[in-house]
């Protein structure tokens, strides 16, 4: 890429326990200059969960974006052929995104942001979340590591004991895994 503002979209799925560090971390993405577009799933932009108010969590976002959530199928169709965007975030990424975007299924805004951010190939990093991440998602993460423009964060076992397939991104990475990715690395060691 140039040496222009990287617009970059920054897409929330429904791991819901990890929104205030989402939130903390964007704020440094935010600091090193990126254009951030937000995008979210449609049940984030719209569920009160035990971890706060949707309105409250949506109005913080756009505050530190600077514009509206792109949160609809509707909205977020022209990324692709406006090019809106130079790389995609996923952050946190579910199990269920996971899935959708390794099976090419593009029935929601973040998933259809993701078909967008491909066809333009620009890359896509994804900071898995997801408590299947040793189970039902690996197959999935496998092939989404071998898929051309798909970066990850780096990212391991959150609660091994307690929880042994659950996965999660480490989130002082995201930075640096999105400056990878923009120059076509894969950010290293995957696994921590």
């Amino acid at each position: 890429m140039d040496e222009r503002t990287v617009r970059l979209g920054f897409a929330f799925t429904g791991s819901f326990c990890t929104m205030r560090v989402v939130t903390d971390t964007l704020r440094k993405v935010k600091e090193k200059g990126y254009d951030i577009f937000p995008i979210m799933s449609e049940t984030v932009y719209s569920t009160d969960t035990r971890f706060g108010k949707c309105t409250d969590f949506n109005d913080e976002i756009e505050g530190i974006c600077g514009r509206k959530i792109i949160s609809t199928i509707p909205a977020a169709e022209p990324i692709g052929p406006k090019k809106l965007i130079d790389a995609l975030v996923i952050a946190p990424c579910t199990g269920n995104t996971l899935g959708k975007i390794a099976q090419g299924i593009y029935d929601g805004c973040v998933p259809l942001a993701t078909k967008a951010a491909l066809r333009n190939n620009c890359p896509i990093i994804i900071a898995p979340s997801t408590n299947d991440g040793l189970g039902a998602s690996a197959k999935n993460i496998g092939l989404l590591l071998n898929t051309k423009n798909i970066f990850f964060v780096p990212f391991g076992q959150d609660d091994p004991v307690g929880k042994q397939n659950s996965l999660v991104a480490k989130w002082d990475l995201l930075v640096p895994a999105i400056e990878s990715a923009i120059k076509g690395e894969q950010l290293q060691p995957i696994l921590m």
